[in-house]
């Protein structure tokens, strides 16, 4: 026995496929407008999960990335701060070299003491440099700073032997600062320490003394100790240059990882609008053609049975 299919169930059949027609026209305009495969975690749970796995990695990455331009920075300061210092140096070099001649006399010589006296001060004022209200040479104590300027005398370093890191990977950090003591000394003494301040403390010392023994000081154990203290100002620098290059090489490596990352997430939750467009132009004639066939369906009533 065949059931009869009635009026009411057309009708009813004719508006859940019209729907369904439009459910599908609605998600694809959702989709052309907001240009996303994903706008909610129900269209695609394991694409939701892929996206938000890779917009971590993302962030991530781009911290490392923010991270290096700081460590980068840092050094840049570093190294200008120890080049200015290399040029006091080594204007320190040729006035020690000027004045212990024989020929040089008192005068001359207690005015090379002057200069390099100012090119001491110069030198403590470059190891005082700062990036961003922080003293790049005091260790972790980088709201004092490493030497004081002025009278009294006073050669000590007032930082401290902490190491500034900035992670530049995962589990991978790089020491930022350098040690600005090993190179210019404590100046505590005596016994100096033997570094730069004390060096050049100790030949303002000579050229002011004029004697015979001060003299061979010059162009002795000063020179040698100032040559000493200026190698260990170039393997600071050079130091410094090889994690500057170690920050590029990384820094490269992680904007390519974003050039990558920033794709996968593209390919994971943005819409192919190109087969978007044509989805929409299909399901809208779709739609506007089940609209006719199913005003055409339903438009009959009791008095077009009656005729």
């Amino acid at each position: 026995m065949s059931g009869r299919i009635t009026n009411m169930m057309i009708s009813r059949s004719v508006l859940a496929d019209l729907n369904d027609a439009s459910t599908r026209l609605s998600k694809t305009q959702q989709k052309m407008s907001s240009g996303k495969e994903i706008t909610r975690p129900s269209d695609d749970p394991y694409g939701t999960s892929r996206a938000l796995t890779l917009r971590s990695d993302l962030d991530g990455t781009q911290q490392y990335q923010r991270n290096i331009g700081e460590a980068t920075a840092w050094q840049n300061i570093s190294d200008a701060a120890l080049s200015k210092i290399n040029d006091a140096v080594q204007r320190a070099r040729e006035l020690t070299i000027q004045a212990s001649t024989d020929s040089a006399g008192q005068a001359a010589r207690s005015a090379a003491a002057q200069e390099i006296d100012q090119l001491i001060e110069t030198i403590k004022g470059e190891a005082n440099a700062s990036y961003g209200g922080s003293y790049v040479f005091s260790g972790t104590a980088t709201s004092t700073k490493p030497y004081s300027l002025g009278t009294p005398v006073n050669d000590a370093y007032g930082g401290d032997s902490g190491t500034v890191a900035r992670e530049i990977g995962p589990g991978v950090s790089v020491t930022v600062n350098a040690d600005i003591k090993s190179v210019l000394g404590d100046g505590q003494g005596p016994p100096g320490d033997g570094k730069l301040l004390d060096t050049l403390r100790t030949i303002t010392d000579n050229l002011r003394g004029g004697t015979t023994a001060d003299g061979n000081a010059l162009r002795g154990a000063d020179l040698k100790n100032l040559d000493a203290n200026l190698d260990t100002l170039t393997q600071t620098r050079a130091t410094i240059g090889a994690t500057t290059n170690r920050l590029e090489a990384a820094d490269a490596r992680l904007q390519q990882v974003e050039e990558t990352t920033t794709k996968l997430l593209s390919d994971t939750e943005d819409a192919d609008m190109a087969q978007t467009f044509i989805d929409y132009s299909m399901q809208q004639n779709v739609y506007q053609s089940a609209l006719r066939a199913g005003s055409n369906i339903i438009q009959q009533s009791l008095l077009d049975f009656l005729r």
